[in-house]
């Protein structure tokens, strides 16, 4: 999946950015910012549900959505120029983070125990993250003769991927959303991570944006821009890395404690030493905290929502932290800063984020939580044929799961 996404990326390289003056890329940009969370409100109230209860499980979601991308690629290759190619790509934007969610869900139900969390969703972003860096030289050798090799390229990726699909395991459709889902997304923790992960999200938008309009300002050639998008991608296939390792000595929170530090830190000394050089160190930096921070908000969501339907869940985060990107995006497009001031800017926020993190998870600490005490006993009330209601484990066949796990990785 990762290669088919990346074989549009480069397919569509230039059309948005690198081609036209920055006054102009400005607007395009904007434009880029609204399209790129379209999908997320799609994904919120119909795709998470949808998810969770579709009838062949979220294997078949997975499937249907690499079948879905390989159709709308083969309609793109007959409209690169043409308007149609503006819904063409939001329908695979739709389906990329149709996928994303229905793999959230998935992962539970394909490790032994919770302590497997942070390991799998570790190896997967790594995997992801190598995947896409060796997928960018063939798409991109394929994209310089034309465009539309470099899609035929992600189609047969997507296919690919369909059939890998078949080895994960079928599970069962999730029932509507019970008193115990809605009191587990309620709990302090879960809340205190959503948060610190919407600044680490917005740090990246802001960032991200700020860095090309920067660069490009000052006239640093592309080479330089390639440079931090290349420090970006490396620090997160770095940060999917060390998630694993870390999680043998921390807890999810501490993880997510010590991401948020990185970011506060780095942005006070690039702010310090100016220059495309911190601005390249920041770009990996603060992409790595985001790897460990993201593996580690996952696990929290797998680990303390068992009865969510985690389709629902993720869709939900997914769309709020979409949203923090896009935003905190709009302001260094609307008025790029100095360097150090936009180095600054993203060490204090990081410093703001871990007082309101640490501070949120001590009240969590001193008291134990009444949502998860209410969700404990929702959890053991007896349903009208006598048995305890538990929604999640209906979903989650044990057997299935723990079979599918080793095929899974």
């Amino acid at each position: 999946m990762t290669a088919g996404d990346v074989a549009m990326v480069v397919s569509l390289a230039g059309s948005l950015f690198f081609s036209i003056s920055p006054d102009a890329a400005r607007s395009k940009v904007l434009l880029y910012l609204l399209v790129s969370f379209a999908p997320f409100a799609v994904v919120a109230p119909f795709i998470g549900p949808f998810v969770d209860r579709a009838p062949g499980g979220r294997r078949l979601i997975i499937q249907l959505t690499g079948i879905g991308r390989a159709l709308l690629f083969v309609t793109m290759i007959f409209h690169l120029g043409d308007l149609l190619l503006f819904p063409l790509s939001f329908g695979v934007m739709i389906l990329q983070k149709t996928y994303g969610v229905s793999r959230s869900a998935l992962i539970p139900t394909v490790v032994k125990s919770k302590t497997e969390l942070v390991e799998a969703n570790s190896k997967l972003g790594l995997i992801s993250g190598a995947t896409g860096a060796l997928a960018a030289a063939p798409a991109g050798a394929l994209a310089a003769i034309s465009p539309k090799l470099s899609l035929m390229f992600g189609v047969v990726m997507f296919v690919c991927a369909v059939i890998s699909a078949t080895r994960l395991p079928r599970g069962f459709a999730a029932p509507s959303a019970q008193p115990v889902e809605r009191l587990e997304l309620r709990n302090a923790s879960l809340r205190s991570a959503a948060v610190a992960m919407s600044i680490i999200r917005a740090v990246i938008g802001f960032m991200f944006f700020e860095l090309l309009f920067w660069l490009r300002e000052n006239s640093y050639s592309n080479v330089w821009i390639g440079a931090v998008i290349g420090a970006s991608t490396f620090g997160l296939m770095i940060g999917n890395g060390l998630a694993s390792p870390l999680r043998g000595r921390l807890r999810e929170e501490l993880m997510l404690t010590t991401a948020i530090v990185m970011i506060a830190v780095v942005g006070i000394g690039a702010a310090l030493f100016g220059g495309v050089g911190a601005a390249i160190v920041l770009a990996g930096v603060v992409n790595m905290a985001s790897g460990i921070g993201r593996m580690a908000f996952d696990s929290i969501v797998q680990r303390d929502a068992p009865d969510a339907n985690q389709g629902r869940a993720f869709a939900k985060f997914e769309t709020r932290f979409q949203l923090s990107w896009a935003v905190a995006g709009v302001i260094p497009v609307l008025v790029t800063f100095p360097g150090r001031v936009a180095f600054l800017v993203v060490g204090l926020v990081g410093g703001v984020a871990v007082f309101l993190y640490v501070q949120s998870s001590r009240s969590a600490a001193n008291r134990r939580s009444p949502v998860a005490s209410a969700a404990d006993v929702l959890r053991r009330r007896p349903a009208r044929g006598g048995r305890p209601t538990d929604p999640g484990r209906r979903s989650r066949p044990g057997s299935a799961g723990r079979s599918g796990g080793r095929e899974a990785h």
